[in-house]
């Protein structure tokens, strides 16, 4: 498998677990849990953030971010919004990627001011990193809410979309 075939296959597993986790997440009351939910929201809010930083980096277009969050809070409709645009614009821009600009280093300035110099596969890897990290933290706080999270896994992606994967290896005799 090439790093391409893999980092696409990854961002289309984030787009999935990003879907099941914006559907679950409307199970938690606004009104009973509003603390974790609020919580909940801010933390996936500085996922897309990130990930819409990093994009620019990419694409090497300027952001508006001064930081890895926003002062507003959208809300879990506005939110999921913009992150299904998001994790669309990542498969698309992979998709189209050639290989050999995988390795391509890309200067950008942190939100902090700091310099930084990554190549393209190193950001798609922070992105698709850092996603899973920050999705497994609002799991925890829909766990303790008793409101069950999705299972966020590489592999019930994978099963779920290429069902005969979880089919038992047929050994074909030739005559």
């Amino acid at each position: 498998m090439s790093a391409s075939t893999l980092l696409l296959s990854l961002f289309k597993y984030k787009a999935w677990a990003n879907a099941e986790l914006f559907t679950e997440l409307q199970k938690l009351d606004p009104v009973t849990h509003h603390a974790e939910r609020h919580t909940a929201i801010r933390t996936l809010n500085h996922i897309f953030v990130v990930d819409r930083i990093f994009a620019a980096h990419l694409s090497g277009s300027p952001h508006s971010y001064t930081a890895t969050n926003t002062a507003e809070t959208p809300t879990l409709e506005e939110l999921h919004s913009a992150v299904t645009e998001s994790d669309c614009w990542y498969v698309e821009y992979i998709s189209k990627l050639r290989p050999e600009l995988l390795s391509e280093n890309v200067s950008f300035v942190f939100t902090d001011g700091g310099q930084g110099r990554m190549s393209r596969e190193e950001i798609l890897a922070h992105v698709a990193t850092h996603g899973g990290y920050h999705r497994g933290a609002v799991g925890g706080i829909m766990n303790r809410a008793s409101v069950p999270p999705p299972r966020d896994i590489f592999t019930a992606y994978l099963h779920k979309s290429e069902p005969e994967r979880r089919e038992p290896n047929r050994i074909v005799e030739s005559l």
